[in-house]
C-alpha cells in the first residue's frame, strides 16, 4: 500500500487548465482515468488526509504510485480523451458498464447491391441501417414478417439468393408475395434499393405518409372497381397498423428521444435506457456496473452517455437525450453529443407530462433490472464460491484458486500439433486471456512432452514480465525463464499491461493450473515449473475416463462426488480447453489441406482430396502409399493414382527434419507439425 504523498506533485507543477488525468500503480499499469476542467483543484482532491476521502477514493490512491496528466485546450477534448483513455487501458477503478445481454437489432444491409432485412448482433457494421434494440428476436421477426406484404425486401442469405438466381426460381416468399424477388430478376436492382429504403423510413417514424397514400391507392382502386387491389391495399394497411401496434405510442409530439434512468445502491448501479422514435418505444436495453469509484448519479449519467453514444454518429444519437440528473458539465457533454449527430441536441430532466410519466416507468424498470442481476449473482456467485472451497479443501490449497488456467493438447495421429490455455476468473471464463500455442520443440505426436513445452513456455513468460516490472531480478545466465542472450520467446496475444498500462503478455499467475490428462501430463507440468524455480503454484490433472483429479507424485487420485460443484467447475474448465484446442487444430488442418501438393493434381477436387486424406490419415502417408494402395480409394482411377503419386514425390522433403531447440534430427515416425 503507497502512501500518497510519497507521488503527490510539488506546488505549482499541476497546471491550472482542463486536461485529463491517469493513476498508475508501482507496476505502470493504469488503475484510473479521469478529466477535469481545472487539474490544479482535482488533483488536490485526491491528496487529502485519507480519513477525509470516500473508501473507494482512498483504495484507489493508495494503491497507485504515481500520477500523469495531459492538458488539453477545452472540456470538450478532455472528455473524448478520457473515453479514449478509459476504453483503451480498462482501468480497474473506473465505473465500466456491462450488458446483460447482447440485445438484438433489426438490420438493413444498404452496403449490398440487394440490401437484405435481418436480425443482428454484436458490433455495428458500416453501411448499414439498424433499427432497435429490441429484448427478443421474436419480437423482430414478427414485425419483419407483417411489413413484407407492403415492402417485399429480400430477407434471404447470400447463399439461398445465388441458389434461387442459378435455379431461375424464386424462393417460398417470392412465390407469396413477401420478396420481391430481385434474385430472378423481377425487380431491378435500384426498385429493390426503393423498397428498402421506404422500409428504413416506415422504421424510423415515418409512418403515416405510407398509410395516407395506401388508404389514397385504395379509395382510387375501389373507385375503379379493381375490388381485388382494393382488397390486397387494405390488407397492406392492416399489417402496416399491427406493426405500427407493437411498439405503442407513448409520446404524442412524436418526439425522437432517448430516455435514461438509474437504480442504485451502495455497491451497483443499473441503468436503463429507452429509444423513442416517433413518439414509440423502438427499443430498450439496459447495463449494471460495480460502483469502484466514488461517483453519484450524475456521475453514472455521463459515464452511461460516454458508453452509449462514444462510437454512435448521425442520427444514431437523438435530438433530445433525457436524463436524472445533468453531469457535471453539462455544456461540454452537451456539445459533445451535438458533434457525435451533427446537430443541436438537447440534454435535460424531464420536469413535467407525459416525458417525466415515461421516465418513472424507465426508472421501475432500471429498479427490477437491479433486483434482477443481484438475485442472479447472488445465486451464481454462492455457487461459484461453494465450488472454489470445494477445490481448494479436495486440493489441500491454502485459498481458493480465484484464477485458474487449464491446458490441452491437440493433433491428428501427430499432425498439427497445437495446445491451449483457458483462463477462469472466480469461476467464470476470461476470454480475452485465452491463448493457443504451436508446438515447436519437437515433430510427431508426444503428449507428455508437448504439455512440458507449453507449461514451460507461459511461465518463462510471467517471469520475464516479473522481472521487467521489477518484481524480481534474474540472474545473467538466463534463469527465472530468461533465455541467456535475454531474449524472451512471444506465444501469443496480449494480457496483463505494458509500461504504457495498456495490455502485455503472460503478467498474472495463477493460483492453479490444470492439465487435460493424467498422472503423465501432471508430472510433466510440475516438472517444468520445477526447472523455473516456481513452487507457489498448484497443479492437478483431470483425466477423463473416470473424472480422477490426479496431484502431482501421488499414486492414487483423488475422487471428488459426482454432484460436487468443484468436480463440475473442473470438468468446465477442462471441457473449455479441449474445444478450443480443437477448434484451433481443425483450423491449421483444413488450411493445410486447402495448400497441400494435391492442389496441383489435374482432375482432383475437393471430394476425392477429402477421401484420400480421410482413407490414409495425412499427406505424408499418402506420400508413402503405392499406386495400387491409392487406387484402392473409391472414386480413384490408376490415371489420377498416377499423377497423386508423382506431384507428391516432386513436393517431398529435401532433408529430414530437425529438431531446431536441440539439433536432434528426428526420427520418420509419421508424425509433422507446422
Amino acid at each position: 500500500m503507497a502512501d500518497p504523498s510519497s507521488y503527490r506533485p510539488k506546488p505549482g507543477q499541476i497546471p491550472d487548465s482542463p486536461g485529463v488525468y491517469k493513476f498508475r500503480d508501482e507496476h505502470r499499469r493504469v488503475i484510473y482515468v479521469g478529466k477535469a476542467k481545472s487539474l490544479r483543484q482535482r488533483l488536490a482532491n485526491y491528496f487529502q488526509p485519507l480519513a477525509s476521502l470516500h473508501p473507494r477514493t482512498a483504495t484507489m490512491v493508495t494503491t497507485a504510485a504515481s500520477v500523469e496528466w495531459t492538458v488539453v485546450s477545452t472540456e470538450v477534448e478532455a472528455l473524448q480523451l478520457e473515453y479514449s483513455w478509459i476504453k483503451e487501458f480498462d482501468p480497474r477503478f473506473n465505473v465500466k458498464y456491462r450488458d446483460d445481454k447482447s440485445y438484438p437489432y433489426l438490420a438493413v444491409t444498404l452496403n449490398e447491391e440487394f440490401p437484405r432485412v435481418q436480425v443482428m448482433r454484436g458490433h455495428k457494421k458500416k453501411g448499414v441501417r439498424y433499427f432497435g434494440p429490441y429484448a427478443h428476436a421474436w419480437a423482430i421477426r414478427e414485425t419483419v414478417d407483417l411489413m413484407l406484404r407492403v415492402f417485399p425486401v429480400r430477407t434471404c442469405s447470400a447463399g439461398v439468393f445465388r441458389n434461387a438466381a442459378s435455379a431461375g426460381r424464386p424462393c417460398l416468399l417470392g412465390y407469396i408475395g413477401k420478396c420481391s424477388a430481385p434474385c430472378v430478376g423481377r425487380v431491378d436492382p435500384e426498385e429493390h434499393r426503393e423498397l428498402a429504403e421506404e422500409f428504413c423510413d416506415f422504421m424510423a417514424g415515418r409512418t403515416g405518409t405510407y398509410i395516407r397514400r395506401l388508404e389514397k391507392q385504395m379509395m382510387i382502386a375501389a373507385e375503379d372497381m379493381e375490388y381485388e387491389k382494393a382488397a390486397r391495399l387494405r390488407d397492406d394497411i392492416g399489417a402496416l397498423r399491427r406493426a405500427m401496434e407493437k411498439s405503442a405510442v407513448v409520446l404524442a409530439d412524436a418526439t425522437d428521444a432517448d430516455l435514461i434512468a438509474l437504480a442504485e445502491d451502495e455497491l451497483e448501479a443499473a441503468v436503463q435506457i429507452f429509444h423513442v422514435r416517433g413518439g414509440r418505444v423502438r427499443g430498450q436495453r439496459g447495463w449494471v456496473t460495480d460502483k469502484v469509484e466514488a461517483v453519484d448519479a450524475a456521475g453514472l449519467v455521463e459515464h452511461a452517455l460516454q458508453q452509449l453514444y462514444g462510437e454512435e454518429s448521425g442520427e444514431a444519437v437523438p435530438k433530445e437525450v433525457l436524463v436524472p440528473a445533468l453531469p457535471e458539465d453539462t455544456a461540454a457533454v452537451t456539445q459533445w453529443l451535438s458533434g457525435r449527430r451533427g446537430s443541436q441536441v438537447s440534454l435535460r430532466i424531464p420536469q413535467r407530462g407525459d416525458k417525466k410519466d415515461l421516465m418513472e416507468t424507465v426508472a421501475r424498470n432500471a429498479q427490477q433490472a437491479l433486483v434482477l442481476h443481484k438475485t442472479k449473482r447472488a445465486s451464481d456467485l454462492t455457487t461459484r464460491s461453494r465450488a472454489l472451497e470445494e477445490i481448494a479443501e479436495a486440493l489441500d490449497l491454502d485459498s481458493a484458486p480465484l484464477r485458474i488456467e487449464c491446458f490441452d493438447i491437440s493433433h491428428l495421429q501427430g499432425e498439427d500439433v497445437v495446445a491451449s490455455m483457458v483462463v477462469f476468473e472466480d469461476g467464470l471464463p476470461r476470454k480475452s486471456e485465452y491463448r493457443r500455442f504451436q508446438i515447436k520443440g519437437f515433430e510427431g505426436q508426444d503428449d507428455v512432452r508437448s504439455m512440458h513445452e507449453v507449461i514451460s513456455r507461459r511461465f518463462r513468460r510471467y517471469l520475464a514480465e516479473k522481472e521487467k516490472t521489477g518484481e524480481w531480478g534474474a540472474t545473467a545466465d538466463g534463469e527465472g525463464g530468461v533465455d541467456g542472450n535475454g531474449e524472451v520467446p512471444a506465444d501469443a496475444g496480449p494480457e496483463g499491461r505494458d509500461e504504457e498500462g495498456r495490455p502485455k503478455r503472460f503478467a498474472y499467475p495463477p493460483q492453479l493450473v490444470v492439465v487435460d490428462g493424467g498422472q503423465p501430463q501432471v508430472a510433466a507440468a510440475r516438472r517444468a515449473l520445477d526447472e523455473l524455480g516456481i513452487d507457489d503454484i498448484a497443479v492437478c490433472g483431470l483425466a477423463k475416463r473416470l473424472e480422477e483429479v490426479w496431484l502431482p507424485g501421488e499414486s492414487d487420485p483423488v475422487v471428488l462426488p459426482r454432484s460436487s460443484e468443484g468436480l463440475y467447475l473442473l470438468q468446465r474448465v477442462r471441457d473449455t480447453a479441449h474445444d478450443f484446442a480443437i477448434r484451433y487444430q481443425r483450423s491449421k488442418r483444413n488450411k493445410r489441406i486447402r495448400t497441400s501438393p494435391l492442389d496441383d493434381v489435374p482432375g482432383l477436387g475437393a471430394t476425392r482430396k477429402q477421401a484420400l486424406i480421410k482413407h490414409f490419415g495425412s499427406v505424408k502417408r499418402l506420400r508413402q502409399a503405392t499406386i495400387e494402395q491409392i487406387c484402392e480409394v473409391p472414386g480413384m482411377g490408376r490415371k489420377t493414382a498416377e499423377a497423386v503419386a508423382v506431384a507428391l514425390a516432386q513436393a517431398a522433403p529435401a532433408a529430414p527434419a530437425v529438431n531446431t531447440a536441440t539439433g536432434e534430427i528426428m526420427e520418420d515416425d509419421g508424425g509433422t507439425t507446422e
